[in-house]
């Protein structure tokens, strides 16, 4: 197996699809990017009612208990709420973004009309020379606003450009991949596996893979708001994996560079027999991992169980640091997460 060439693959694909504007309710275009790569690599991917995406793997198997591999092409983003009497626009989030990691970053606007204009974050008043309260004034929603790059000073000016109340916002994901490995993005969650499962389907179909079951990848589009795995589970599904962000903080104890084992989120503890699964094949296959008790975490799979899909669950993926804010991670954690799932399923 050509190890280096997969994960070129990957970190290609990965920063192909950030470069992909892609907030939950706004995911069209990069499923329509993911479906061509899918097909390009000799597949068949079928899109779901909701926009998903799943692409069946390994149909030859014996086994009749499928296995699904699930990542999520959503991320967070904003919508308009409100536009303002001096032409400023208040945005609501989508998914958990953070008001204070959005300040003083690039956007773009989309509208409904097919326009798209660029604008900046800003808190209001946003001049330190102007502003007395510029740094006690907490970063929130209402404390801030998108400055549109357009000559507007009013919201009638706005409306001339036709940009309305529930036009989406994307924020500029500056992905930077370091000559020492660091790879350095907004959005990361979780399109940093959505690269890793293409590679996967590469490397199944390059090294013509005999997977001992039937596998199922599958690309949700609504996690970031807490359904995306809900539907769209094939019957003959017994076991769900979702492959999202291994977190880096205080209290645990994945980095960087590792492959993250999840025994519990903030929803409950995920399958015990899959968990020990997941470590069994990392240590056969001297994959480097951790395992840990994400604090504050729902996935995909959370969403299935909790829909009434009765599977077994489990969760991976690279260390990410700075989740939901200006993420990073390093391409052998991106590497050990390509290797459990090989190692998983031989």
């Amino acid at each position: 197996m050509n190890k280096p060439g997969y994960l070129d693959y990957i970190l290609d694909q990965t920063q192909k699809i950030l470069s992909i504007d892609s907030p939950t309710g706004f995911t069209k275009n990069v499923a329509e990017y993911v479906m061509r790569e899918y097909k390009s690599l000799g597949y068949s991917p079928k899109q779901t009612v909701k926009g998903g995406i799943l692409c069946e793997m390994g149909e030859d198997a014996y086994s009749k208990d499928a296995l699904c591999l699930e990542a999520h092409v959503d991320t967070l983003g904003g919508m308009i709420s409100q536009i303002t009497d001096s032409g400023r626009l208040i945005l609501t989030p989508l998914g958990g973004l953070e008001p204070n990691n959005t300040e003083t970053e690039n956007c773009k606007i989309y509208t409904r009309s097919g326009k798209i204009y660029s604008g900046t974050m800003q808190m209001k008043n946003a001049s330190v020379h102007v502003n007395n309260k510029y740094r006690s004034t907490a970063r929130e929603f209402d404390t801030m606003e998108v400055v549109v790059d357009e000559k507007v000073n009013s919201k009638e000016d706005v409306h001339l450009l036709d940009i309305r109340v529930g036009d989406i916002v994307c924020f500029d994901p500056r992905t930077v991949l370091t000559e020492s490995g660091y790879l350095k993005s907004r959005f990361l969650d979780d399109k940093v596996s959505v690269g890793i499962l293409l590679g996967f389907a590469k490397y199944v179909k390059e090294e013509n893979i005999k997977l001992p079951r039937k596998v199922y990848i599958y690309f949700t589009v609504f996690e970031e708001v807490g359904h995306g795995g809900s539907g769209s589970i094939p019957s003959d599904v017994t076991d769900i994996i979702s492959v999202d962000l291994g977190c880096v903080g205080e209290g645990l104890t994945c980095t960087e560079y590792q492959v993250s084992i999840c025994a519990k989120d903030s929803v409950g503890p995920y399958h015990y027999d899959i968990v020990t699964g997941l470590i069994e094949a990392a240590q056969n296959g001297n994959v480097d991992y951790a395992v840990d008790i994400y604090p504050h975490y729902a996935s995909d799979v959370d969403s299935a169980l909790t829909a009434g899909h009765e599977v077994r669950h489990g969760l991976i993926g690279p260390g990410v640091y700075a989740t939901h804010g200006y993420e990073r991670s390093h391409k052998d954690a991106i590497l050990n997460t390509f290797l459990l799932l090989t190692e998983y399923l031989k």
